[in-house]
């Protein structure tokens, strides 16, 4: 059995949210810091592992753990195990401000994590800091170095591009990856509903971030089967690779192969859905392992064509953090 929807897109990852609250205070995201609304009744483990199970048996391959801040749950180590040993899982991704990276990357290594992602907003410490409320660019840089030497397969950094606030730092990050075995991605400013007035003053397309990278000598990376939004491209004398994410760019969502389950249960077909699909009530018994893949598979005949970004139609994501990004 395998994910499909109306349009013939088949789905291979899944983006696992485990927690909405955050510990950083991100200008483009949560400018407030955390805001408690609601219980914070997230999915335990055995919820989790039958999740899991069923989107592997519907053909999954690719599991990334999101938040909010993933690493302010203290189980984290035994989710990405659970996820890691389920059959037909491939690949345990995890995407962190990597503020507590450097503490757990060995018990996340035991546990079968393959791959990190690590917001990384800024290469200059002061404007890191007037991103994300924290000092704490040097630690991250220095868990990055760690994360490295002991060998994951993949290591990205993502950085949220915007005008008049890191738009300037290209050059920057490019000569910094001249020698690290890292892809960085840039990604555009998304709009949401807590966001509008800043995304009108900040954002910036990354189809100028393309150009630039074409006009030096990179080229194109061919995406995988379970490869996430980002156009990659690679320059043969450098170790490095650079991503762009354009969530705005025309039929960004024609390649669309991953779904994202919220931390309290719920399906998310699109990032910019107007609501989640509850199947928490499916994930309460291994009797229910058959309908609950039943009932996802047949929820995907909701997902659109598109998102509507461009038309300002956010849906009900208020914040990123809300949903796993």
């Amino acid at each position: 059995m395998s994910l499909s929807d109306s349009f013939g897109r088949q789905f291979h990852y899944v983006r696992l949210s485990i927690t909405d609250v955050c510990n950083f205070r991100c200008n483009y995201c949560l400018p407030d810091g955390y805001q408690c609304d609601g219980d914070r009744d997230f999915l335990n483990l055995d919820e989790i592992r039958r999740v899991v199970r069923a989107f592997a048996e519907l053909g999954v391959e690719k599991i990334r753990i999101t938040g909010g801040e993933p690493t302010l749950r203290k189980d984290l180590p035994q989710i990405i195990e659970q996820c890691a040993n389920t059959p037909g899982i491939r690949k345990v991704a995890l995407t962190t401000n990597g503020h507590k990276m450097a503490r757990y990357l060995d018990s996340w290594d035991a546990a079968g994590l393959n791959a990190i992602n690590v917001s990384v907003d800024s290469l200059n410490p002061h404007v890191f800091h007037q991103i994300t409320g924290h000092n704490s660019l040097t630690d991250i840089l220095a868990a990055l170095e760690q994360a490295q030497q002991m060998g994951f397969d993949a290591i990205k950094l993502n950085a949220v591009r915007m005008k008049g606030i890191n738009h300037h730092e290209l050059d920057s990050y490019i000569d910094w990856l001249k020698d690290k075995d890292l892809c960085l991605r840039f990604i555009e400013l998304m709009e949401t509903g807590d966001n509008r007035a800043f995304f009108k003053r900040h954002h910036s397309s990354g189809e100028s971030i393309v150009a630039e990278l074409q006009s030096k000598g990179w080229l194109p990376v061919t995406r995988s089967l379970s490869a996430g939004p980002a156009q990659e491209y690679y320059h043969p004398d450098w170790q490095g690779r650079v991503g762009v994410i354009m969530p705005y760019s025309k039929d960004f969502c024609a390649s669309c192969n991953r779904l994202r389950m919220s931390s309290r249960g719920d399906l998310h077909l699109c990032l910019f859905t107007e609501h989640g699909l509850s199947v928490r009530d499916l994930m309460q018994s291994d009797k229910d392992i058959s309908q609950l893949k039943n009932r996802l598979q047949a929820l995907l005949v909701e997902k659109h064509a598109s998102h509507y970004l461009p038309e300002h139609q956010v849906g009900s994501t208020k914040h990123l953090a809300s949903i796993g990004g």
